[in-house]
């Protein structure tokens, strides 16, 4: 017990740095002498460099190099050097490794000038002649090509239960339907950059990364380097969402030019450059789904293919989410690969989650019209008590508690079940349901706490914060744990030699590292106790850790709280030193007999012109349940965050591939369109109250990823509430449901 800070709706402790430009990003720290790299890309999807002139580049005063796979140093290029920790299996990318093209946009060559705008300029003089072979780029064409990967990158299928085949031949009930979900990508505001500083041999490098170990343990092995020769940097992201979990191309170029030229170098991608590396995948789904005629599901066949590239196979979770969110006894589920001439697939928010929940929820809707029950009532006759897959208990599930809170808030009594039943003039009013989840894990994480005489605490851990309020719950935790005011407490982070600590992805960071800092403040807590019963007169003389609150700056005797010991005065028989202490915390054994997820139910309301066919999303109710909360204003923006990205994946997100040309050809913020403020309207977010000692030991589940999974099938479940249309393929643009 200590002084109220978990629960609170503190501000961001990092929002003034922000707000007035004090925050640096990737691209913003200088250096002495400081040059600068633009990157040149191949025109073609496949083939081989024949030629690359760089002589007029090379002619122009002030350019430095112009680096290509024929003068690139001869660094390692095994493929192991380039696995990182977010890699899939196969053999990864390697920048400037051969004249081979493997994909359209491939990084072949690297202009270092003494400004960006000669560096751009001499990379329009970079003469390039190749023999193109031909490529594949249709994933549709290449569905009968599918495999199922050695080795996947996710959970592999589970294992068939029942008999799928037989439970769907006698159903009374039954949907069989194909649903399509396009490529994504991720366009956070920040581009990806690096900033690679060279001084007397070593390096300091400012990277757009989502784990600064991973980026420096992938250098490493790379170029060779000791982990002395090479520090990794990057306190603030703009945004990532996946795209930050490996580190991409622009820092090994960096790096590179860097240590040949023994001259700082700075390499920020366009935003066309942008759409070169990481998506979500292009993926098909088959659901054949069935009933009895009361509503118990009897039968869940999911068959899967997505893209991948053809030198990795990537996968996602897209086939779990039945057996974590359905009770039913015959389920078949398979999961294949398409390969293609295109980069790997990247994790996007939710990957799997919001593609595999996407098209369950709209069969699962699909198969309540079909027997005539109500979709929220279908889901509750079919409510899961375990996670189907591994057959065991959930660590805790409030999700029926999700579905009274939220239906009472929207008012889904009201709701009448027959489609374009309810209309406003010329609108039609559609209103649809999609429950969702998202595990909840604990990744091994390190953390440490330095306690100053005067009573300022500095936290430490080598995470990210990628925009989701990681400085705030982290200093929180801190700052309840030892009793102190929020202002008191400092917590850094983005830097490669802080303590370990996991990529900052899978919403676990406040699992994970969270709980590290709890336990590194728990050791302070102990040392300071110590320090307590030399006091003269202390009245803690014969306490245990058990005895004692931290609370308002104060160590108090939990059964006498008028008997203390101020921290500083404790402080004050440390000798003028501070007192410090490093932890790690790992997922607790118990955590093995349980499946922790966290669960969202989402009802929202749609308005379609019944004329033009227009689509408002005019409501959205989203409720969570989350376990603890440590910050409900940061966690209801990841909430929010999550559901106006659900409005974008189910109504204007898509990658467009041309197939001719092998590329992503809508690669600006101007043709890939993503919600605008006219786009989002009302959305309420409920927090259902959850107990969890399981999951870790604060409580708390992660929100980044709970927040988008369920908001698509709920609109497209919506816009058949009011058309009577079903539009199974994403996203449900004006001409699909004209």
């Amino acid at each position: 017990m200590s002084a109220q800070q978990i629960g609170k709706p503190a501000n961001r402790v990092d929002g003034f740095e922000k707000v007035t430009g004090q925050a640096k990003y990737a691209a913003e720290f200088s250096a002495p002498d400081l040059t600068y790299g633009v990157v040149v890309n191949s025109a073609i999807a496949k083939g081989t460099i024949k030629n690359i002139d760089i002589s007029e580049a090379m002619a122009l005063e002030g350019v430095l190099q112009v680096f290509t796979h024929q003068n690139r140093p001869g660094y390692t290029w095994r493929d192991k050097d380039y696995q990182d920790k977010d890699s899939p299996p196969g053999s990864p990318f390697k920048p400037l490794y051969s004249n081979k093209i493997q994909f359209s946009m491939q990084p072949i060559a690297l202009v270092v000038a003494e400004s960006f705008e000669l560096a751009r300029y001499a990379a329009m003089l970079v003469k390039v002649e190749y023999e193109q072979e031909p490529h594949d780029t249709n994933f549709e064409a290449n569905l009968p090509k599918a495999y199922k990967p050695k080795k996947y990158k996710a959970t592999p299928p589970p294992d068939p239960r029942g008999d799928a085949a037989a439970a769907l031949a006698s159903a009374t009930a039954k949907v069989e339907a194909e649903y399509a979900h396009p490529s994504e990508h991720h366009n956070p505001m920040e581009m990806h950059a690096s900033t690679a500083v060279y001084e007397d041999g070593k390096l300091t490098v400012y990277d757009k990364i989502q784990g600064v170990k991973n980026s420096q343990q992938y250098l490493m092995k790379a170029f060779g380097l000791a982990e002395d020769e090479l520090r990794v940097i990057s306190p603030y992201v703009g945004g990532a969402f996946g795209s930050g979990l490996r580190p991409q191309y622009q820092l090994f170029l960096a790096v590179l030019a860097a240590r040949e030229l023994k001259r700082s170098v700075r390499v920020v991608m366009t935003r066309q450059q942008m759409f070169s590396f990481g998506h979500r995948p292009k993926t098909n789904q088959k659901f054949a789904v069935a009933a009895a005629s009361d509503g118990e599901l009897q039968a869940i066949k999911q068959e899967v293919f997505a893209e991948t590239s053809k030198f990795e196979d990537y996968s996602e979770d897209v086939v779990i989410w039945p057996g974590v969110l359905y009770n039913c006894a015959n389920v078949e589920l398979t999961h294949k690969l398409v390969g293609l001439d295109v980069y790997t697939p990247l994790d996007m928010r939710a990957p799997g989650g919001t593609t595999g929940i996407y098209a369950l929820e709209c069969a699962i809707d699909e198969l309540a019209y079909e027997v005539g029950i109500d979709p929220l009532e279908f889901r509750i006759k079919n409510y899961s008590e375990k996670d189907q897959n591994k057959d065991k208990p959930f660590s805790s599930k409030e999700l029926k508690e999700c579905y009274r809170q939220g239906a009472e808030k929207f008012g889904w009594s009201k709701r009448k079940m027959e489609p374009r039943s309810m209309k406003e003039g010329h609108n039609l009013i559609g209103w649809g349901f999609a429950q969702g989840a998202w595990e909840a894990t604990q990744k091994k994480a390190a953390a440490k706490a330095v306690l100053t005489p005067e009573g300022k605490l500095l936290v430490t851990s080598a995470t990210a914060d990628i925009g989701t309020g990681t400085y705030t719950v982290m200093s929180q935790i801190a700052a309840e744990t030892l009793g102190l005011p929020l202002e008191n407490v400092s917590f850094r982070l983005g830097d490669s030699s802080m303590p370990m600590a996991p990529l900052e992805g899978g919403s676990w960071t406040v699992s994970s590292v969270g709980s590290a800092v709890k336990l590194a403040c728990e050791k302070v807590q102990e040392t300071l106790l110590e320090l307590a019963k030399k006091v003269d007169n202390s009245p803690l003389q014969n306490a245990s850790i058990e005895d004692v609150i931290f609370s308002d700056g104060q160590i108090l005797l939990s059964q006498n709280p008028t008997q203390s010991v101020s921290i500083k005065a404790a402080l004050a028989q440390n000798g003028g030193e501070s007192v410090e202490a490093e932890a790690t915390q790992q997922p607790a054994d118990k955590q093995q007999n349980y499946s922790p997820y966290a669960h969202s139910a989402t009802f929202v309301e749609v308005k379609v012109d019944e004329d033009l066919g227009t689509v408002k999303v005019t409501r959205i109710v989203a409720a969570i349940a989350g376990g603890r909360i440590i910050n409900p204003k940061t966690a209801k923006s990841q909430i929010l965050g999550g559901a106006v990205w659900g409005i974008g994946v189910a109504m204007e997100e898509e990658t467009m591939m041309d197939n001719n040309l092998g590329r992503f050809m809508n690669h600006d913020l101007d043709k890939y369109h993503v919600p605008v403020n006219a786009d989002v309207h009302d959305i309420d977010v409920i927090f259902v109250d959850e107990q969890d000692d399981i999951v870790n030991p604060l409580g708390a589940k992660g929100l980044g990823e709970i927040g988008i999974v369920s908001v698509a099938p709920a609109i497209a479940n919506a816009i058949f509430h009011a058309t009577g249309k079903r539009v199974r393929e994403l996203p449900i643009t004006l001409d699909k449901l004209l």
